[in-house]
């Protein structure tokens, strides 16, 4: 039995060889007297695939189509939320700022005022508590 084995091992691995070995290009004539001709490539052509008829095809291309349109609208409504977001974050803090300045020059304006008010010197020097 061990001998069928490997003869028929044997055998394919033959018939397998041969098949590569006859794969292989077969060099031309010219290739024989020792030219090597120049490797043309060929021109790029533009095939266009013709409109699927499956329905199936259909639905799965016009559901891509409609998720790149989505992801592209719901990106440009983030962008556009984001300049929103940054101007109105920028007015507020232009107005807790203002909102300082002021509080600060009421404070100042205030002190003066008390300043001003008051004399130079206690009014009252006889007062005994």
């Amino acid at each position: 039995m061990s001998q069928v084995k490997k003869m028929l091992l044997g055998t394919a691995f033959v018939a397998l060889a041969g098949s590569a070995f006859a794969q292989t290009a077969q060099p031309s004539a010219a290739d024989a007297g020792g030219q090597t001709p120049a490797q043309v490539t060929p021109a790029p052509q533009n095939l266009t695939a013709p409109a699927p008829t499956d329905p199936l095809v259909q639905k799965r291309n016009a559901n891509a189509q409609a998720n790149a349109e989505y992801k592209a609208s719901k990106k440009a409504s983030k962008q556009e939320m984001k300049a929103t977001s940054k101007e109105a974050k920028e007015q507020y803090k232009e107005q807790v700022r203002n909102a300082k300045i002021n509080k600060k020059a009421d404070k100042q304006t205030a002190n003066d005022e008390l300043k001003s008010a008051e004399p130079n010197g206690p009014q009252d020097t006889n007062l005994q508590h």
